[in-house]
C-alpha cells in the first residue's frame, strides 16, 4: 500500500482523506500546510506538518502527495501548489471513485479528484489537477484542460474543448462542439451555447423573491 501525504487542512483535505482511505490503494500518512495556516500538530488524527519541512517527515522517495485545494483564485492556488509538489520530486496521486463510470481508455492526469456518479464517456480526455464533483458528465470526445474544476451535476457535452483553469458551476450545461477558453467561469445553472472568451464570466439568472409567503403558494 502506497503512503500518501495530503497538502491541505480544510474541508477539501478532510474529504480527500475519507475518499483515499475508504476507496483507494493509498494509506494516508499525514498532512502538510504552509506554516501560517497550520493550527496544531494533527488533522483528522494524523500528523500535520509545515509544508516547508514536509520532506523530512514524508519523503518523496516513499510517499506520494495529493494537493487538496479547491477552486480558489480560479484554481490558481491549486495549480501553484501542484507545481511546487512536482518540483520537490513528489508523484501526485489521483483519486477516481470506484462508483464513477469512467469509460474512456485515455488515462486521467495526476492530482485529479473524480467523485462518485461522475460519467466520463469514451474518447474523452481529462488533464492533470482536475476536480470533477459528484454527478457531473463529461461526454464523448471532450477534452478537459489542466487545473479545471467541474462542480456537481454539471454537463459538458460531446466534442468540447475545455481550457485550462476553468470553473464550471453546479448544474451548468455546455453544448456540444464548443471551445471553452482558458480561465472561463460558468456559474451554477448556466447554459452556454457558444464558444467562450478567455477569462469570461457566464452567469445564469438568479432566483427572485416573489411578494408572497410560501404559505400562500399552492404547490
Amino acid at each position: 500500500m502506497t503512503e500518501l501525504v495530503i497538502f491541505g487542512a480544510t474541508t477539501m483535505a478532510r474529504l480527500a482523506h475519507h475518499y483515499f482511505t475508504t476507496d483507494s490503494p493509498y494509506r494516508v500518512a499525514g498532512f502538510c500546510v504552509d506554516a501560517e495556516y497550520r493550527q496544531g500538530d494533527t488533522f483528522e488524527g494524523l500528523p500535520l506538518v509545515d509544508a516547508a519541512d514536509v520532506e523530512r517527515h514524508f519523503p518523496s522517495s516513499s510517499h506520494h502527495m495529493f494537493v487538496a485545494i479547491g477552486y480558489s483564485r480560479m484554481n490558481a492556488l491549486r495549480a501553484q501548489k501542484y507545481a511546487e509538489a512536482k518540483a520537490r520530486g513528489y508523484t501526485l496521486a489521483s483519486y477516481v471513485s470506484s462508483r464513477a463510470a469512467v469509460l474512456t481508455a485515455e488515462p486521467v492526469g495526476d492530482n485529479c479528484f473524480i467523485l462518485e456518479h461522475v460519467s466520463i464517456q469514451p474518447f474523452a480526455r481529462v488533464g492533470s489537477n482536475v476536480v470533477i464533483w459528484s454527478g457531473a458528465t463529461v461526454a464523448h470526445d471532450t477534452v478537459i484542460g489542466d487545473h479545471t474544476f467541474i462542480a456537481a451535476n454539471a454537463t459538458v457535452l460531446g466534442c468540447c474543448t475545455v481550457g485550462r483553469s476553468c470553473f464550471i458551476g453546479a448544474n451548468a450545461t455546455l453544448r456540444d462542439r464548443m471551445t471553452v477558453a482558458d480561465r472561463t467561469l460558468v456559474g451554477a445553472g448556466a447554459v452556454v451555447m457558444e464558444d467562450t472568451r478567455e477569462g469570461g464570466v457566464y452567469l445564469a439568472p438568479k432566483a427572485t423573491l416573489v411578494p408572497k409567503s410560501s404559505d400562500e403558494i399552492d404547490v
